[in-house]
């Protein structure tokens, strides 16, 4: 039966696509999720415990069965530390990849890496500067210390305003090690360990900081200092992008450590006579999810989509290679690529796909490797059949790379006129939109109009991850788009010559929004939590936008979800999301599937934090 695909996505590229995919039986999400139908409300409400063997144990909603499982644990117990589970995976994969990140850079550091460099040398010297330490191999080894840290402080946390350190220490959830405070959380949720759902609350919140402020922090501040730290620039996203005469090759996943050097390979003159040899006119990198985002800001590699737009990528039969390394990578793509001639290739140690080519990425030999899956790709252009190439023409031009430091170098080497202009009213607030695709909401509905509603009220838009691609792919991200804006926020990018909505990177990168938020605070001598500002990721589906969320608001920014969390089944552990914390942290969640209510939520926040600030 044909689906409107209007009711799957508002972006133009991704309905054609899911049109070609329903008249030709190719599987996407939006299918699997119609045949999951009805999901387990149980499962919904986070009411279901697997934690050990005499369950698995689930409580009735409606008090007509069980109210407790087999061990006793009661709703309020399972709710929460089903809650923290996904907290501690969402860290750990975030804040693995900083590790990994962190070895690349003690590899180089130890001259073991010959393929890296530091790019960013100004950079490193503020980070040996902040770490207490002279040489590059001691910040190495210093920075690689904070995982198996088992007393804190973890070092980037003290980049946030000491009253909201101070804040931390007094409720005990000022992080100790990164690692540490995963791990707790897995003994806490054992059977028989923590049973008190505040008390498992706050130990998640503590292990979500040592993920936004160590972790992922770590991963920013690193690729920035060996890839350059990211400046203005433009390029093109949608899955126009795609050439329908060149070796088409997709880099997608989240770490850049492989895909950097896939740019750089692509580009030798070597490759490209090879590509010309094979019958094509040269090579074309494009990206995909946060990994695109990384190379997109430092290179202007165009991106081919967000999230949702993976499968879709595959199904224009113009990709010769889909190359990836970890998170947000469907295990469906192997599958649908044996449709077509592309080689699906996975590179990471710690993941692999049913159906891919497994060419495993080492630092060592990270160059090598790149040589090779560029030299797959273009030989695997031959076996192109042109009769089910199906690109669509639509593509969007994007201004993207703002990093903290090129914010305040539009500014003019100062955050004073930004200041200015928010104490003017000229802009009334900041707003961070984050997160991913969720085939739950029509594709990109609820982060463009989110973003759209607020910055026609003059928010300034900060954005990451799978929203500032959805943002890209809607004009939102260039200065043009100030046309859209309220008559203050567009004077001020008008003067300034920058969109509305700053893209600052991947969903790592959400530490650059931490940077911000905490210098803008100190500036103005106030804790984050009093700032005229608030969050949103409008179509979060991971785990690790779990612990995004955790600890945007245990930073103290209110903070919108576009899709309910597994927590309802418990009102105290709803309560205390959506009301309690903003007693204990500053701020809380709110829920609000509509953009444009969501929207009017964190404009009515920015506006009472205005009035208390006597703006």
């Amino acid at each position: 039966m044909s689906k409107d695909v209007r009711e799957r996505s508002i972006d133009p590229a991704s309905q054609d696509m899911l049109d070609l995919c329903q008249r030709a039986g190719l599987e996407t999400a939006w299918d699997r999720l119609e045949k999951q139908q009805p999901q387990c409300g149980f499962g919904e409400l986070g009411l279901c415990c697997r934690n050990c063997n005499m369950g698995p144990c689930r409580i009735d909603p409606f008090g007509e069965g069980a109210s407790k499982g087999v061990c006793g644990a009661t709703a309020d117990i399972i709710v929460a530390r089903n809650l923290l589970r996904m907290i501690a995976a969402g860290a750990a994969a975030h804040s693995d990849h900083g590790r990994g990140v962190a070895h690349t850079f003690k590899l180089v550091s130890e001259g073991k890496a010959p393929s890296y460099q530091v790019k960013d040398q100004a950079k490193m010297e503020r980070l040996m500067e902040e770490y207490g330490v002279e040489s590059q191999m001691a910040l190495a080894e210093a920075i690689m210390a904070e995982f198996g840290r088992q007393e804190g402080p973890i070092r980037f946390t003290r980049r946030a305003p000491a009253k909201r350190v101070e804040l931390w220490e007094k409720l005990g959830i000022d992080p100790r090690g990164i690692d540490r405070e995963i791990v707790e959380i897995m003994h806490r949720t054992h059977i028989g360990v923590d049973n008190d759902p505040v008390h498992l609350i706050l130990q998640g919140l503590r292990a979500s900081i040592a993920d936004g402020w160590g972790g992922s922090m770590i991963a920013t501040e690193l690729q920035d200092v060996l890839f350059g730290t990211p400046t203005p620039t433009f390029s093109e996203a949608n899955l126009g992008v795609l050439e329908p005469n060149q070796v088409n090759i997709i880099v997608h996943g989240h770490e850049p450590l492989l895909s950097e050097m896939i740019v750089a390979a692509a580009a030798e003159q070597e490759m490209v006579d090879l590509a010309k040899k094979e019958g094509a006119v040269g090579i074309n990198v494009a990206g995909m999810c946060c990994t695109g985002n990384e190379v997109l800001m430092r290179h202007g590699v165009p991106v081919a989509g967000n999230f949702l737009q993976q499968e879709l990528a595959v199904a224009t039969g113009a990709v010769e290679a889909m190359v990836v390394d970890i998170q947000c990578i469907m295990p469906a793509l192997g599958a649908l690529a044996g449709c077509f001639h592309t080689k699906f290739i996975s590179t990471s140690p710690k993941a692999k796909f049913p159906g891919a080519t497994h060419m495993e990425f080492h630092e060592e030999t990270a160059m090598q490797t790149a040589r090779a899956i560029v030299e797959t790709a273009v030989l695997n252009y031959a076996s192109r059949n042109p009769a089910k190439v199906h690109i669509p023409n639509i593509k969007t031009k994007c201004m993207v790379g703002f990093s903290v430091e090129a914010i305040v170098s539009a500014l003019g080497g100062s955050l004073d006129p930004l200041l200015g202009a928010i104490k003017s009213g000229a802009i009334r607030g900041l707003g961070a939109v984050v997160g991913c695709n969720n085939p739950k909401i029509v594709h990109d509905w609820g982060h463009v109009n989110l973003v759209k509603e607020l910055i026609k009220n003059d928010v300034l838009v900060v954005t990451t991850g799978c929203n500032a691609l959805a943002c890209a792919k809607a004009g939102l991200l260039l200065p043009e788009a100030a046309d859209m804006a309220g008559e203050g926020l567009k004077g001020v990018c008008k003067a300034l010559g920058v969109p509305p909505v700053l893209h600052m990177g991947s969903c790592v990168d959400i530490s650059r929004i931490l940077v911000a938020a905490a210098a803008i605070a100190n500036a103005l001598g106030v804790d984050i939590s009093d700032l005229p500002a608030a969050g949103a990721a409008p179509e979060w589906m991971s785990e690790k936008a779990v612990s995004i969320g955790a600890y945007v608001v245990s930073s103290g920014v209110f903070t919108v979800l576009g899709t309910v969390p597994p927590v309802l089944g418990s009102s105290a552990v709803a309560s205390l999301l959506t009301s309690g914390a903003r007693d204990v942290v500053g701020a809380a969640f709110a829920v609000e599937c509509d953009p444009l209510k969501a929207a009017a939520l964190m404009i009515d926040h920015i506006e009472s934090q205005r009035r208390k600030l006597g703006l």
